[in-house]
């Protein structure tokens, strides 16, 4: 029997509305009812009004076993397609907890993975909204199928176009994964949580040592994984975090990121940062304030806030062009370099260059932090991390440097020797093998303990400021060519915003090879 027009328009009109409802009233009024959004809601937040089309709406799973044949619901439990955010075009997928708790099944991590596949044809970015209970126990090695093919596609975009993870619910197993491989991942801090193995089967979780929110709640993720680069207060805040980010970022890695036109002067001074710096070198201070005094409007984004604190990295805009911040932060730890700053940083820096977002340095780095704990833990394979990051980069680097900058914590924070492009730093900078008082108690220790106790100090004082007097100023570095200039800090701006507008049009040439292996 053949449908006229009428009917053939009515029944695609209530498969439409079929797959709107998802998994069904009850159980969509009951996701709102926890205080989360359901897939659309959340779609309906990140885009544009009206923006989106879906694709895929009529998707089904095709597993008979275990009587799924009775549920099949259209869609697959995710929501798939394209739209805008202010204006720009973005390729988006949300998981439907209300549809089996959001497990991915074969067709639903193939749903995901053919959007992410025209994500990079089309040379945009992807955003994925992830909610749901890990690999469907029905569909058995079948949906794990479908989620390797998700994660190849996730991985073969890396680097091409940006991918943001916002994470609204719990997400558990290899799904964590395929959420974790997005450049920046948001979680939601009441209902946003990463498991790899689930809270049920884990020993500590069982015995009671630690609930599921300590085991992979946002506040874990954001402090101690370094999973989390932002934490949302609501679903509104981590769609709006996440235009946030695009912001800053091109729509993929053959293009320049989006320039605005800001109302900063480009020629204003920083007679603020004069009187910043501590004449102690050993007080603290924060590196936060000297970045927003330099960059347009005061506006940076700091990431991983919470994470490795003793190093800053985020988004800025100098002169109307996106740049990418990394500083040591004197405050935390005196500014030193371990192994989590290291790995922080290195990882910035990478994503940065492959989207030709130019980097800025302010270092104050009085060297590696010490002790058997990073020792142990592989300070010198992570520390090589961030000197490979900086080394590999091709992007403009551009180094200020405020005050210390010790050893082999110089050479790994951007230094002309790595071919950084534009090095300065202000009178207040010491480049050294170490700081004097170290460097006096290796050199002259014999004469030192030579002394009379009464002399020991006044001996070692004057070895030190000989010392200082010596190699604790940036002449030495500017002489031997090692900083283009020494400037005045309220010269700052001005400075950096010339040398960026002169390394736009830099181009670097590396011999062929597939890839550098970076020290993982």
């Amino acid at each position: 029997m053949v449908k006229d027009s009428s009917d053939a328009l009515e029944d695609l009109r209530y498969r439409k509305d079929k797959a709107i409802m998802g998994g069904g009233i009850k159980r969509q009024e009951a996701i709102r009812n926890s205080g989360r959004g359901t897939a659309r809601d959340r779609i309906r937040l990140l885009l544009d009004e009206d923006s989106f089309i879906e694709i895929d709406t009529f998707l089904t799973h095709r597993t008979s076993d275990h009587n799924m044949f009775l549920h099949q619901t259209l869609g697959d439990g995710v929501v798939c397609g394209h739209g805008t955010i202010d204006g720009r075009r973005v390729y988006c997928f949300a998981q439907d907890f209300s549809v089996h708790g959001g497990s991915m099944g074969e067709m639903h991590a193939q749903k995901i993975a053919k959007v992410v596949e025209m994500a990079d044809r089309s040379k945009v970015p992807l955003i994925g909204v992830w909610d749901g209970g890990g690999q469907r126990a029905h569909d058995g090695v079948a949906s794990l199928g479908g989620t390797g093919e998700l994660l190849d596609r996730l991985v073969q975009c890396s680097g091409r176009i940006p991918m943001i993870s916002l994470v609204l619910g719990p997400v558990v197993g290899v799904s964590a994964l395929g959420a974790s491989l997005a450049d920046f991942t948001i979680l939601g801090s009441e209902h946003g949580q990463l498991f790899l193995s689930s809270p049920l089967e884990t020993p500590e979780v069982i015995s009671g040592e630690v609930d599921a929110a300590g085991l992979g709640g946002a506040s874990l993720h954001a402090s101690r994984s370094g999973i989390a680069c932002l934490i949302a207060e609501d679903e509104e805040e981590a769609c709006n975090l996440a235009a946030d980010i695009l912001g800053f970022l091109p729509d993929h890695n053959m293009a320049e990121a989006p320039q605005e036109i800001s109302s900063d002067d480009p020629k204003r001074l920083n007679p603020e940062l004069e009187n910043l710096v501590p004449d102690n070198p050993n007080r603290p201070y924060d590196m936060v304030k000297i970045i927003e005094e330099i960059v347009d409007d005061g506006f940076f984004m700091e990431l991983f806030n919470s994470y490795a604190e003793n190093i800053l990295i985020g988004y800025a805009r100098l002169d109307g062009k996106t740049i990418g911040i990394v500083a040591n932060q004197p405050k935390v730890l005196a500014g030193c370099l371990d192994i989590d700053a290291s790995i922080k940083a290195a990882r910035f820096i990478r994503t940065c260059d492959a989207f030709n977002i130019p980097l800025v340095t302010f270092e104050d780095v009085p060297g590696f932090l010490p002790g058997v704990v990073q020792e142990w833990g592989g300070i010198i394979r992570h520390g090589a991390k961030l000197l490979f990051a900086y080394a590999e980069a091709t992007v403009p680097k551009m180094t200020l440097v405020t005050r210390k900058a010790y050893g082999g914590a110089y050479l790994a924070m951007s230094c002309k020797h790595l071919r950084s492009d534009y090095n300065v730093a202000w009178p207040t900078a010491e480049l050294a093998v170490m700081g004097a008082e170290g460097a006096v108690n290796i050199i002259h220790r014999r004469e030192i303990a030579a002394a009379g106790d009464d002399e020991k100090e006044g001996v070692r004082s004057q070895l030190v400021d000989e010392y200082k007097s010596k190699f604790g100023d940036p002449y030495v570095a500017a002489k031997n060519g090692w900083l283009d200039d020494v400037i005045e800090p309220q010269e700052s701006r001005i400075r950096l915003i010339r040398a960026l507008r002169i390394l736009s049009s830099k181009r670097e040439w590396s011999p062929p090879k597939k890839h550098g292996n970076i020290p993982l």
